[in-house]
């Protein structure tokens, strides 16, 4: 179910000019596991005042409250990943939000191409040290059911990149504090929709796709 921040007081100029910018569209953050996709969405709606969607929830929930790990040992992954595409499309055709997706998702080519129309999409990017440290407090990854999950993670990434950086957004999601990434995932969508640079800084990270196919307006 979506979690909708309650604003404790009115948005920023900053928060408005995006906003207005994004019109009916929302933002999808896309990336390997552990690339902190629920954690800094949930923080970026609450900034931008918009819904939170976390897809993987949102799966389970269609399912009655069935896990993803017994949805993948149940069914198999072509269905869970059927099934995902469902659910992402229904997602986007819901209104603006910020929208969660599992790692999976954006390799699919019909979800790719419903979020160019319906989104702007951010791609947190991590390396592989920054996911193992992450993922490993968790054994719900059903992907990560191996002899060795470094290795697998090692050829996800491979796999994966070079579609990630597809996305209309980068940001590089690093052990710094949260709040600095929805900092600089702010700049990068301010940049993006409205035209504004911000000023460089030696700590840098985001950097914008072609705009081939993606209107800065709404």
């Amino acid at each position: 179910m979506p979690e909708t921040a309650t604003p404790a007081q009115a948005s920023t100029p900053q928060e408005a000019e995006i906003i207005a910018a994004l019109g009916r569209r929302s933002i999808v953050l896309v990336g390997m596991m552990g690339a902190g996709k629920s954690t800094i969405g949930r923080r970026l709606s609450a900034r931008l005042r918009l819904p939170f969607l976390d897809a993987d929830i949102e799966i389970e929930a269609a399912h009655a409250g069935v896990t993803i790990p017994e949805i993948f040992a149940t069914h198999g992954e072509p269905y869970f990943r059927d099934g995902e595409a469902r659910v992402i499309a229904r997602l986007l055709d819901s209104g603006p939000a910020v929208i969660a997706t599992g790692g999976g998702a954006f390799m699919r080519e019909e979800t790719r191409k419903r979020i160019a129309d319906k989104a702007v999409s951010i791609w947190l990017k991590a390396d592989l040290d920054v996911i193992m440290k992450r993922v490993k407090r968790r054994a719900d990854r059903p992907l990560l059911q191996t002899e060795d999950p470094a290795a697998t993670i090692a050829r996800l990434l491979e796999a994966r990149e070079p579609v990630y950086q597809s996305a209309d957004l980068t940001i590089l999601s690093r052990d710094v504090p949260h709040e600095r990434i929805v900092d600089e995932c702010m700049d990068a969508l301010r940049g993006r929709l409205c035209g504004h640079v911000a000023p460089p800084t030696e700590e840098s990270t985001a950097t914008t796709a072609p705009t081939d196919g993606m209107s800065a307006t709404p």
